[in-house]
């Protein structure tokens, strides 16, 4: 037998047990029970303007993240820089393939779909909702928010880079560089951008426009 499938657009008043419909509701609101008037959820406290700002920032810290080197190495006269891609692709020529593809993955290509696809989920709510081709690809993007959001791990690539730097200050110079502050600046803003994405939210503008 089936099991019943949950309404994600519907939420329980946790005083009265009263079913109410969700909406979108403007930044820093909060919805409230018609029966008991206790609060049901609040608004994202970011607007969808803020998440585009932050995602307009993130794309505007990717391409130097990934493009200039994180780390500079002055070893006995030699000096040896690298990025977090090249730093993918010296794994996988040491014959750890698995573990290249998932820095490749995780610390690349994740982020910049992920900071993509929810830079296109607001260009649509806010342009193109009234088409069917629109609310149809904000429909696939949402579906697979949820992948893209545990494939990114930039954390752990800014954590390895303070992790070297220590190991390695005993018997050589380490310098961070322009592509060490994008990177970090990357981290944070998507680190935000995450913070402030409802993804609840973002059905209810799909909802609404049924």
């Amino acid at each position: 037998m089936d099991e019943p499938t949950r309404d994600a657009s519907v939420v329980l008043c946790r005083s009265c047990d009263l079913a109410i419909r969700k909406r979108a509701l403007p930044s820093n609101v909060r919805a409230i029970c018609p029966r008991c008037h206790s609060v049901l959820y609040d608004s994202p406290y970011c607007s969808i303007n803020g998440m585009l700002a932050l995602c307009v920032t993130a794309l505007m810290f990717y391409l130097p993240a990934n493009l200039f080197p994180v780390l500079e190495i002055h070893f006995f006269g030699s000096i040896r820089t690298t990025t977090v891609f090249q730093g993918a692709l010296a794994v996988m020529d040491q014959g750890y393939w698995i573990v290249g593809i998932a820095v490749l993955v995780a610390a690349v290509l994740a982020p910049g779909v992920l900071i993509l696809s929810i830079f296109t989920q607001i260009l649509i709510v806010k342009f193109g909702l009234k088409t069917h081709t629109g609310r149809a690809l904000l429909k696939h993007l949402l579906q697979h928010q949820g992948l893209l959001s545990e494939l990114t791990m930039l954390e752990i690539y800014v954590i390895s880079f303070l992790v070297s730097a220590f190991q390695l200050s005993d018997f050589s110079d380490i310098f961070f560089g322009i592509g060490t502050f994008c990177f970090v600046m990357l981290f944070v803003t998507t680190l935000f951008l995450q913070r402030e994405y409802n993804l609840d939210h973002m059905w209810s503008f799909l909802d609404e426009n049924h």
